[in-house]
């Protein structure tokens, strides 16, 4: 137990570092990290058309509260933008804007590009290969966790 709760201790420091110096690695083009993952999930081929936010709360693992403040700001700064959902009028679709995409592709890549360069300094590339495999199978752990405990809580309301 003692090196697991060392494991979990060193994840959660960490992430804090990574919010910490990947939001200063972006913070002159006005991001976050969080606006960071966010404008990431969107870019991809895959989000071409937009995301509906339930999905991209999936995909980052967040709650939708978590997300929703993320998106008010970046919808009022311009990075992306909400609109309905064509196939379900119900559902909301978050895209990037143009502008958004360029301060992705132009501005912040760079930046985010040689912050890891530094964060990744001296990892071969079979420690950065071994070093996502196990965060890999640790997610999944973790995910089954999740479910489980959705699980519970949705038997319990039986």
């Amino acid at each position: 137990m003692e090196l697991a709760n060392r494991l979990f201790f060193r994840l959660y420091q960490c992430a804090n570092m990574l919010h910490k110096t990947g939001s200063r690695a972006v913070e002159s083009e006005g991001l976050t990290t969080q606006q960071w993952a966010v404008l990431g999930a969107l870019s991809r081929p895959e989000s071409k058309g937009g995301m509906s936010v339930n999905d991209l709360a999936r995909y980052l693992m967040v709650s939708r509260q978590n997300l929703s403040g993320v998106i008010r700001r970046m919808e009022r700064d311009g990075h992306i933008c909400i609109t309905p959902d064509e196939r379900d009028r119900r559902s909301r679709l978050v895209r990037m804007t143009d502008p958004g995409r360029d301060i992705w592709l132009l501005r912040a890549q760079p930046k985010i590009h040689a912050y890891y360069d530094q964060a990744l300094d001296d990892f071969s590339v079979g420690d950065l290969a071994h070093t996502l495999h196990y965060l890999l199978k640790l997610l999944e752990n973790m995910k089954r966790l999740d479910s489980g405990i959705e699980e519970a809580s949705d038997a319990e309301l039986d």
